[in-house]
């Protein structure tokens, strides 16, 4: 135990992890191809799978809370590429789904993202790609969104 919280220590994982994050949205938003910002895209992949999700669901599947997800789709439907429906059953409840823009957009935004994945991945294994990707995983599990939630408790419910 003590080996990995030197590692942990020598390699800065937080702000390594913080400094990528930065720059690869940074980077991402100043592609003048990128007609959406990351966000809206991250809601049209959401789409792409599930059109017509609740707003909670999609807020849920990006990590955000009620106003987050709420800003995201009037942006998002601002620039034309989803729209707001009130659910059928509930009429509380908002439906989005993507438009015919925001179908060209998703098209769009996977092609980008295919070629941003090939490049975070250049000079990697697959192997190696996998531990990558399972240590970003497990920080979701490790600090889940709400701090006062505790994530041994999730096991048992």
């Amino acid at each position: 135990m003590r080996s990995n919280a030197a590692a942990a220590k020598h390699h800065r994982l937080i702000y390594l992890l913080s400094v990528a994050q930065r720059r690869l949205q940074r980077w991402m938003a100043a592609q003048p191809s990128s007609e959406v910002t990351p966000a809206q895209a991250g809601l049209l992949f959401i789409l792409g799978k599930q059109d017509g999700s609740l707003m909670g669901e999609a807020g849920t599947a990006l990590d955000l809370g009620p106003a987050g997800i709420s800003g995201l789709v009037d942006r998002t439907a601002a620039a034309g590429l989803v729209e707001r429906r009130a659910d059928r059953e509930d009429g509380r409840a908002c439906r989005v789904w993507l438009t015919p823009t925001g179908r060209t957009a998703l098209a769009q935004a996977k092609a980008s993202a295919a070629e941003i994945n090939a490049a975070l991945t250049d000079g990697f294994t697959g192997a190696e790609i996998d531990i990558v990707a399972r240590w970003l995983s497990s920080i979701q599990d490790k600090f889940p969104r709400d701090p006062t939630r505790d994530p041994t408790t999730d096991a048992e419910q």
